[in-house]
């Protein structure tokens, strides 16, 4: 025996330690609980902001894009009666009676079509020919139709074209001819019966007139042939009332259209 050892028998040492050592350094079941509740309400208020964040954004773009258009909205339809009432009102709040800047808007450019500047000149021609009382024109869902009253065309129950008509034919040849348009010559009569070996109704009459009206464009005035077309309407396309001999005047006529393209 070593003197001074002791003699009793040795206890095994547990490496790990007892439970009570082991149990004062462990966090307890509450703390695990709590740690854990801060982890996830964390994470949910992190998910929260970034889920939102972008709406913000998207808010303020929205809005600054309102108020740009409302400006240009603004700007774009000025009021002037409005806009000098506003000054003067605004300089007898503030006390300046000053002269108010006033805003001259700029002038529509106004187009001149082909068709415009034909009409205009057929205008011209007619009011220098003093032809205001035979010849006329007339705008419509087709075109425009130049009406030439029968009494200047043709002896009354023929179809033949005098001088008077020639002129006023070649008037309106010399501008009709420029434009790419088709031309339909219509032939009309009043409602006074035809009796003659040569015309046995204004049916024929008045496809009779047509049709030597436009050969005479044709033939006379070069136009081409391809652009026109006859049609006779006897005395049922009235413009006036057959009831009186002014009435029945309008009603002889000869009809050029110048078709829309």
């Amino acid at each position: 025996n070593i003197s001074g050892g002791n003699t009793g028998t040795a206890k095994r040492r547990n490496p790990v330690g007892t439970k009570d050592e082991i149990n004062q350094y462990a966090p307890s079941e509450r703390t695990g609980r709590n740690l854990r509740y801060l982890v996830d309400n964390e994470s949910d208020i992190y998910d929260d902001s970034d889920a939102g964040r972008y709406l913000i954004t998207y808010a303020d773009l929205i809005t600054l894009l309102l108020g740009l258009f409302i400006i240009l909205y603004a700007i774009s339809n000025v009021d002037v009666a409005k806009y000098q009432k506003m000054m003067n009102a605004m300089g007898n709040i503030f006390g300046n009676q000053g002269e108010v800047i006033s805003i001259s808007l700029p002038e529509t450019a106004v187009i001149v079509t082909p068709i415009d500047q034909l009409k205009q000149e057929l205008s011209n021609l007619i009011k220098s020919n003093n032809y205001m009382g035979s010849v006329s024109i007339e705008d419509n869902e087709r075109g425009f139709t130049i009406r030439i009253l029968g009494d200047i065309l043709f002896t009354s129950g023929k179809a033949e074209l005098n001088n008077e008509a020639k002129n006023v034919l070649g008037l309106v040849s010399t501008l009709i001819k420029e434009l790419p348009n088709d031309i339909r010559i219509e032939g009309h009569t009043d409602n006074v019966k035809i009796v003659s070996a040569k015309y046995p109704s204004n049916w024929h009459l008045s496809i009779d007139r047509a049709m030597n009206t436009a050969y005479y464009l044709i033939q006379s005035e070069n136009i081409n042939p391809d652009r026109v077309s006859v049609v006779g309407y006897s005395e049922y396309q009235q413009i006036a009332e057959n009831i009186t001999a002014e009435g029945r005047a309008k009603n002889r006529r000869v009809d050029i259209v110048v078709i829309n393209k």
